[in-house]
């Protein structure tokens, strides 16, 4: 029989070779929870039966025993794990770790001073990390490895058992600006994977292994990553539908807005601080009751409830702005609040639509200016942060929450980076004027106020001496005043044009106060641009031409017209007129003959001449208040027998029965002495006083002939 004999070499080597091939298979292994403990005997004994032919016999090998090594191992899960998305601001987000001894035995971990084994990614701040003593979430009783002065080797005695494990727990504070769909990450320790050999690096998390325990090759590294995504918070966006008009002064405008939440996290509720009980908590639409509008009513969508105010929009409408549900007197409100979902949030993809405003149009108002609306939408973050969100664009969450009207004018305005915008409604415009004299555009004529007017006369130098006789010498030109009033609702531009034109007269129109004209007789016009509810003046030139004829009845009357360019079919005329002189003298006599001698009228010595002069106010009149007449005054006939181209002084002697007179009762004087009128008299003076448009009278007196 031969004997296998086993060399001691062979034997004492053995060991070292069961080890090698045991720390092998440990560090190509993921995790060693399977493994066998470290300090375990492994005994081998082999046995053998055998015959001699006769006999049968057993026999034992020697017992050979490995003692399995201490290997370290180490791993930190998740590993690219995820958590549930956060939003731009959030705080007291968690990234929980699990780390595992995967040695083979209990031993300790270490984690590096001052949080180094912590690395956040993207937009966010580590605010603490922890070792979750009690696994219960961040507590007082938890061990902090963020601000740890010091590297931290945890657990104390006894050791952290093969296979078990503990969470850390590291706290993080979303930023404020951080951008939908941006990535954020935390890694625990920067190994490139579990039961790594530790290098010694400044952000390891490793094993710490007792000084009592023998260990076969290092110390052992892990890393664990966790990541998540920003996403939208609660995002209301409220919409205004309002009429674009023209709609009439007096009529009724109703404007209808929708709120909802196209964000991933519902809206939470605002409280009115001085609203009614119940009716105070929610998301609100509130409106502000546009200017030059008064309040009329509200249609609210079912299980929205309506709250009113009457403070100024000075007031902020959520923390100072007094609430009621009671309608109070509708010239009162200034806000309207609607309340869509009392008490409650509003849920992603929720919303409520067809919420209605009705508002009165004041009468009255410059109808140029379109009314504008806006509307606030008030709401909470999932984060507590208050939002709002104003009317007039797409953005979300965009507003200042004041809901009046400081924002900017759609179409009008610059986009502001804060607020929303207030929409228009035009209004009816309707174009109407006046034009009249001076101060009285509203004047009336003999007929209406398309034939009021304003009489003047050319200069006293124009006409010095002549008589109805005659004409001009030369061209003479009057400037009259007119005054134009808008009386529309709206700015307008006035055109003026002078259908109605003396022959061979120019008319010139000045609308800047007589620094240039413009002429308008022969077809010609001119505008002239006058706000809502004021007036203007103009200055009209008219030039009468040389050879118009001198103190003619009724003048020469130009129609001056002013037409609306809101309304082109409102126009209003006023008449200048212009005069050529208007106090007309007319003499004429007759021949009294009683000394017998020839006819009754035969002009001989000793009889009576009897002179009667005329005069006449040849203007018109008849207008009502505020046209503008001529009324001669202070009027003084003289008749001066001895200037020429009088001679009647030396050849005839004054009659003092009859008496001069005057059929308007004007006082009849000695023109030389001031005196009564005796028969030496030779100047006679009739101060006659005042004559009105289109009066006339007579003086008459005798002269007998030497």
């Amino acid at each position: 029989m031969n004997k296998r004999h086993t060399s001691p070499t062979r034997l004492r080597a053995l060991p070292g070779v069961l080890l090698a091939l045991a720390a092998l298979c440990l560090s190509a292994a993921p995790a060693l929870g399977q493994a066998t403990s470290g300090g375990t005997t492994i005994s081998n004994q082999a046995s053998a039966t055998y015959s001699d032919g006769t006999n049968n016999y057993s026999v034992n090998s020697n017992t050979v025993t490995v003692t399995v090594a201490n290997v370290a191992g180490l791993v930190i899960t998740p590993d690219g794990g995820s958590v549930p998305t956060v939003t731009a601001g959030q705080t007291n987000v968690d990234f929980t770790f699990t780390v595992t001894n995967a040695s083979n035995f209990a031993t300790q971990v270490r984690f590096p001073a001052s949080g180094a084994a912590i690395v956040p990614s993207g937009p966010v701040t580590v605010t603490q990390a922890v070792i979750d003593v009690n696994g219960n979430g961040i507590d007082a009783g938890d061990i902090d490895i963020f601000a740890n002065g010091s590297p931290v080797v945890y657990p104390g005695s006894p050791y952290l058992a093969r296979n078990a494990s503990f969470n850390v727990v590291v706290r993080v504070s979303v930023n404020a600006g951080a951008a939908a769909g941006a990535n954020i990450s935390v890694t625990l320790g920067d190994a490139s994977g579990d039961n790594v050999a530790a290098n010694n690096s400044a952000a390891e998390v490793r094993t710490s292994v007792p000084a009592s325990v023998t260990l076969t090759g290092s110390e052992s590294e892990a890393v664990g990553s966790i990541t998540t995504s920003v996403e939208n918070d609660a995002q209301l966006r409220l919409t205004l539908t309002a009429p674009a008009g023209p709609v009439a002064l007096g009529s009724n405008v109703t404007y209808t807005w929708a709120v909802d939440n196209v964000g991933a996290r519902p809206v939470g509720t605002r409280t009115l601080t001085n609203g009614p009980a119940g009716s105070n908590t929610g998301v609100f639409v509130i409106a502000p009751i546009p200017a030059r509008t008064t309040f009329s009513s509200v249609t609210p969508p079912a299980g929205v409830t309506v709250l009113y105010s009457t403070s100024a929009l000075t007031t902020d409408p959520v923390t100072a702005a007094v609430w009621t549900t009671v309608a109070p007197p509708a010239a009162s409100v200034t806000r309207v609040a609607f309340l869509v979902n009392s008490g409650n949030p509003l849920g992603v993809s929720s919303g409520v639509s067809n919420i209605q405003l009705v508002v009165s149009v004041n009468t009255g108002i410059n109808a140029s200016q379109p009314l504008w609306e806006i509307g606030d939408a008030f709401g909470k973050t999932s984060v507590g942060n208050n939002i709002t969100d104003q009317s007039g664009d797409a953005v979300v969450n965009k507003g200042d929450g004041n809901a009046d009207f400081n924002e900017p004018r759609f179409g009008v305005d610059p986009l502001s980076a804060t607020q929303g915008f207030q929409l228009p409604t035009t209004l009816t415009q309707v174009g109407a004027v006046l034009l009249g004299p001076a101060g009285a555009p509203a004047a009336v004529g003999p007929t209406n106020n398309n034939d009021d007017y304003t009489n003047k006369s050319v200069p006293p130098a124009a006409i010095a001496g002549l008589s109805h006789l005659n004409t001009l010498a030369a061209a003479s030109s009057v400037d009259f005043t007119n005054t134009v009033q808008n009386t529309g609702n709206a700015d307008d531009t006035f055109t003026f044009t002078a259908p109605t034109v003396p022959a061979g007269f120019t008319v010139q129109i000045s609308t800047n106060g007589g620094t240039s004209f413009t002429t308008i007789s022969g077809g010609g016009s001119a505008t002239l641009a006058v706000a809502f509810g004021t007036s203007a003046n103009v200055i009209v030139r008219v030039t009468a031409p040389a050879g118009t004829a001198v103190l003619q009845t009724g003048g020469f009357g130009t129609v001056v017209r002013a037409t609306s360019a809101v309304t082109p079919g409102s126009s209003n005329d006023t008449r200048d007129n212009l005069y050529t002189g208007f106090l007309k003298l007319v003499k004429s006599s007759l021949v009294f003959n009683s000394t017998g001698i020839g006819n009754a009228t035969d002009p001989v010595p000793g009889a009576d001449i009897e002179y009667t002069i005329t005069y006449s106010n040849v203007s018109t009149g008849g207008g009502g208040a505020g046209c503008v007449n001529l009324v001669a005054s202070n009027i003084v006939i003289s008749e001066n027998g001895a200037a020429a181209p009088n001679n009647w002084a030396a050849t005839t002697t004054q009659v003092t029965s009859p008496a001069p007179a005057d059929s308007g009762g004007g006082t009849i004087t000695d023109g030389n002495t001031n005196g009564a009128v005796t028969a030496a008299s030779t100047f006679l003076k009739d101060a006659a006083g005042s004559l009105n448009p289109g009066v006339s009278r007579t003086f008459v007196f005798r002269r007998r002939i030497n």
